[in-house]
């Protein structure tokens, strides 16, 4: 009988590590991949720096503002949102957007993403001035990127400007004159480089030490932005992973795994030992502990009710925003 018993508690632990892969399997992390997917794009097609899963705070209702990306490149801020919409597209007579999948009952309406956008854009701006710098007038725009093929919509010459449809959005091609290059209005700055450069210097500098969302990078390409809580598991593992603070750890990376989580696996933290004197980090330094793979990171994603799981195991990566 004993030997079932462990014949089948072996079974079980090797089911669980090749079929069970936590909440992996059950998050919907598709829309927080077609946001990575759009910025890596974005950055290949116009260079300059870009930022993902901003938090920036709003004045006037006091709660910050979620932010898809900002793109910065010579003479322009750019505010991007990413819709990843599919189904059939229709708009409501009170210009919700109406979102109908086929196997369907239920339609997803959606507020009008160019009005969240252009809100975004000038929360923004608002804080950038907050922050001691006044963009020079039309210097910041904000697009809606519609990247999913599997969307249906209506005439795209309907859309807003603001608006960039699939077709449209896979069309694009380094230094092309399209609805996209069309952004850059360096003439705004009258042509001076160095203003010009000194503005991008100072949004760079305030936009890397902006609040974001926290991040995780999970294997099979999947991201999820949301917050951190902590870690779970056995009370040697937890208590080795302590330091891992906000005020010290700015990234943490799975190193190794071992194989059916049954040995520890290795975990190179980044501690960034910040200085809130100073804007951005004053010192990095590598640490290493080791912990089994089967302690969970406990993460609760954007836009979400539910509090997720993740074993070690599961991650790649983890960014904490200070």
């Amino acid at each position: 009988m004993w030997i079932e018993i462990l014949c089948g508690l072996i079974f079980y632990r090797l089911f669980r590590c090749f079929f069970y892969q936590d909440d992996v399997m059950d998050v919907e992390s598709s829309d927080t991949n077609a946001i990575f997917a759009v910025a890596h794009r974005l950055q290949k097609l116009y260079g300059g720096n870009v930022y993902i899963g901003l938090r920036i705070p709003d004045a006037d209702t006091g709660s910050p503002q979620s932010i898809d990306i900002v793109l910065v490149t010579k003479g322009e801020l750019a505010v991007i949102s990413v819709k990843n919409f599919s189904g059939f597209l229709s708009i409501d007579s009170a210009g919700n957007w109406v979102c109908e999948r086929t196997g369907r009952h239920k339609s997803e309406r959606h507020p009008d993403p160019v009005i969240e956008a252009r809100k975004q854009a000038s929360i923004l701006e608002s804080y950038l001035e907050r922050r001691g710098v006044t963009l020079p007038e039309g210097y910041i725009s904000c697009k809606v990127i519609l990247p999913n093929p599997k969307l249906c919509t209506i005439s795209e010459s309907s859309f807003p400007s603001e608006i960039i449809a699939h077709e449209q959005w896979v069309q694009l091609k380094p230094g092309s004159k399209s609805k996209l290059s069309g952004w850059m209005k360096s003439a705004f700055l009258g042509g001076k480089k160095e203003m010009q450069e000194s503005v991008n210097q100072n949004l760079d500098s305030i936009l890397s030490t902006a609040p974001i969302w926290d991040r995780l990078e999970l294997k099979g390409s999947k991201y999820i932005l949301g917050e951190f809580l902590e870690f779970k598991g056995k009370q040697e593992d937890v208590q080795a992973l302590r330091n891992i603070k906000r005020s010290k750890v700015s990234r943490l990376t799975i190193q190794q795994t071992s194989m059916f989580g049954l040995a520890p696996s290795k975990l190179q933290v980044l501690y960034d030992e910040r200085d809130y004197r100073t804007e951005g980090a004053s010192a990095t330094e590598w640490k290493e502990v080791n912990v089994r793979s089967s302690t969970e990171v406990i993460f609760q994603p954007q836009n979400a009710s539910k509090v997720r799981k993740f074993k070690l195991s599961s991650v790649i990566s983890m960014t904490l925003s200070a």
